[in-house]
């Protein structure tokens, strides 16, 4: 081992060192040069950082286009030399020709002594051969490849630890690396950006072979245009992606409690918003008030006791006369509506009987299939009660009975008011969490008609966000009519974003399935270990992500968009953070801090389209 110094000239005089003075005249050679040049056996120190050089001595017998992905997604800085050297095509002819003589010896003598033939021996002839013809028809050329890389880190420990991962990592696609020993000094100046190979270290290729070495390929996940949704971990790219460029703006978002799934979805429907997109948002926990107050939007508390309503019974109000089985269609929604009020299937004759007292509740409204009629108001949940209790089937009487509960019982107040909101904002939130459990799925569902039909009447770039999805894939008709939803969305300019924690009660539905396969966008964050196997088959995970997605830090997640998928990491500035964040401790301080209007009010500068 050695070393080199760079100094100034220096003195002693009287016991005292003191700078020679002279003017000193420095080249560029001297101004670029480090300071410390320490060279060992298998690595180089320049200044405080070390260096390894490896060379490829082995390669696998078959590449894919791909192949170097993993390579050039090292989670560590590297450096990468190749050297291409093209050589005589009649030259590699003579020597293939010797080379097949050579292992038809070998075979044929292992067939007299009645030996099984190496299926080593046979592989190469059938390699040789093949790759004759193809030089031979001017199909192929050959060429010498030389393929060096460098590795560098902090401190010496360090450095031995990552160069055991490149190791490895190179292992896992075919090729063999080894320390450039004794040679160091020449296989930094290899892989300095000269283009002069020093070591010389080479391997026969062929043009196909050669060609899948580049352009290399990464996984990276960019766009020209679209919002930021994080950082790429495998090599700390942007992932920016704009979901309407997609073939459809559908997303699922899968992640066990405290993953970050609501954090990464209020991120999206923010940077979203600044965009023009109008934002409806279902939320069951109270988990977007602040962020609703931040870009002046509507915050819409859906209760019992609540001044906000919606009528099941409301329909779009078009005059267009190729619109009249728009009534048809309210009706057959209200048929789901009333199968999850009443907690399961209707048989045929009771829903003959509702659509018949359906019909007529309209009717006495004055509203009709003719759409001069829909300018009148909608009937409500009393006139439907009021219809079945003058009916004589005994259907009808059943269905007022379990009606009068939500007319005048114990949940009145919710389904029986005519229709109070106003939907124009640009970020809307509704929110269920004061509803009892059993009140949910019929709110949500009601909700999202109510949210469907409003988009039918004017298309506009939306997105729809359903958090805690999973509610409406407990019952069959809630399921397939958010599959409805998801399948007619990219017709409306809609994006739906379906959230969900229990992913098991999600793709257990085979609806749930159907609009899994119907987004082109997904997001697998944490997951826990008893979901962890049905959303490895789901999405075809490997073993790896799997594992990633389990010990996956809080926002950490594999994004999938289309057929490409990356590992990301979901990032805000301060100010996005300050609104979206759910941590019970950051809330507590932010609130004994009274962080407060000033904040909102200057965010709200920044985020409110309009603002």
């Amino acid at each position: 081992m050695f070393s080199l110094f760079k100094n100034k000239k220096s003195s002693s005089t009287s016991g005292k060192i003191t700078t020679t003075e002279k003017k000193l005249t420095y080249t560029l050679k001297d101004l670029i040069a480090p300071n410390l040049l320490e060279i060992d056996f298998k690595d180089i120190k320049i200044d405080n950082r070390y260096y390894r050089i490896f060379i490829v001595v082995g390669y696998p017998r078959k590449v894919d286009n791909t192949w170097l992905s993993p390579l050039i997604n090292f989670e560590h800085e590297l450096a990468i030399s190749m050297f291409y050297y093209p050589l005589d095509s009649d030259e590699i002819i003579n020597k293939l020709k010797r080379k097949i003589a050579e292992l038809e010896a070998s075979l044929a003598n292992e067939y007299q002594a009645g030996k099984v033939l190496d299926p080593k021996n046979k592989v190469a002839l059938e390699d040789a051969q093949r790759l004759m013809e193809d030089i031979a028809s001017g199909q192929e050329k050959f060429f010498n490849t030389g393929f060096y890389i460098r590795l560098s880190a902090d401190t010496k420990k360090e450095l031995d630890l990552r160069s055991k991962n490149l190791v490895s990592t190179l292992a896992a696609i075919g090729l063999e690396v080894v320390p450039a020993t004794l040679r160091q000094d020449l296989a930094l100046h290899t892989t300095l950006p000269k283009a002069q190979d020093k070591i010389f270290q080479v391997r026969n290729m062929d043009t196909s072979s050669l060609a899948k070495t580049f352009p290399f390929v990464s996984s990276e996940l960019t766009m020209d245009k679209g919002i930021l949704y994080g950082i790429n971990l495998h090599n700390h790219s942007l992932v920016i992606y704009d979901r309407f460029e997609a073939p459809n703006a559908n997303e699922v978002v899968f992640a066990t409690s405290g993953a970050g799934k609501s954090y990464y979805v209020k991120l999206q429907a923010l940077r979203y918003l600044i965009t023009g997109t109008q934002i409806f948002i279902i939320d069951p926990e109270r988990e977007y008030d602040k962020l609703a107050e931040a870009v002046d939007g509507s915050y819409i508390t859906f209760s019992q006791d609540s001044e906000a309503k919606i009528n099941p019974f409301e329909f779009i109000r078009s005059t267009d006369s190729t619109d009249k089985n728009i009534l048809r269609d309210k009706i057959l929604s209200l048929h789901t509506f009333f199968r999850i009020m009443f907690g399961g299937e209707i048989s045929n004759k009771a829903s003959a009987v509702l659509d018949k007292a359906l019909i007529l509740t309209y009717k006495e409204r004055g509203i009709t299939t003719d759409p001069d009629t829909w300018k009148n108001d909608p009937p409500l949940l009393e006139d439907l009660y009021k219809i079945l209790k003058g009916m004589v089937e005994p259907e009808a009487q059943d269905m007022a009975s379990r009606l009068e509960k939500y007319v005048m019982g114990s949940g009145a107040g919710v389904f029986n008011m005519p229709t109070n909101i106003d939907i124009n904002n640009n970020f809307i939130v509704f929110s269920i969490r004061d509803l009892r459990d059993e009140l949910r799925p019929m709110a949500m569902y009601v909700i999202l008609d109510f949210i469907w039909t409003k988009i039918r009447e004017k298309r506009r770039r939306r997105l729809l966000l359903i958090d805690e999805a999973w509610t409406m894939m407990q019952y069959e008709d809630s399921a397939k009519f958010v599959f409805g939803i998801a399948k007619r969305a990219r017709k409306y300019y809609l994006g739906l974003t379906a959230i969900s924690q229990d992913v098991d009660e999600f793709l257990n539905s085979k609806y749930g399935k159907a609009v899994v396969t119907n987004a082109s966008l997904k997001m697998l964050l944490k997951q826990s270990s008893a979901a962890i196997d049905l959303v490895a088959h789901t999405f075809n995970l490997s073993s790896g992500e799997k594992n990633f997605l389990l010990s996956a830090h809080r926002g950490e997640g594999i994004f999938f968009a289309e057929q490409n998928h990356v590992a990301m990491q979901v990032i805000s500035n301060n100010a996005e953070h300050r609104l979206i964040t759910s941590d019970p401790k950051e809330l507590e301080k932010m609130k004994s801090s009274d962080i407060s209007k000033l904040d909102i009010e200057e965010a709200s500068d920044v985020f409110n389209p309009e603002g």
